[in-house]
């Protein structure tokens, strides 16, 4: 797993073998934390399902609730499927841009 911080979020990167192994190093790093942004890129070699992203639903939902963004970059995934708690970005840009959009909801009042 590769961390680094952005000018207004915190990137983390997978590099492990197994959706699994990613998940324990982020629990492990306490990168559930509600403390700054999130954007998460999850490498194409994890083989990421929907189930797998459901298990970031209760950290995306307690981000949100602090009005903090969570954005996961994955890409082979119907985002119509994906729940509306969890923010899926298939580019780096675009989950940048999500965190943008939502920084413009935050300063409007919702």
């Amino acid at each position: 797993m590769k961390i680094s911080q952005k000018d207004n979020y915190t990137f983390i990167a997978s590099n492990e073998h197994s959706f699994s192994e990613f998940m324990t190093a982020f629990k492990v790093e306490k990168l559930d934390s509600v403390e700054n942004h999130k954007v998460i890129e999850l490498s194409d070699n994890l083989n990421t399902t929907l189930n797998d992203l459901s298990l970031f639903l209760n950290i995306a939902e307690n981000h949100r609730e602090n009005g903090i963004s969570f954005v996961i970059i994955c890409n082979g995934i119907d985002v119509d499927e994906i729940p509306d708690e969890i923010n899926v970005a298939p580019t780096l840009h675009e989950a940048e841009d999500v965190l943008e959009m939502e920084a413009i909801e935050r300063d409007l009042g919702f």
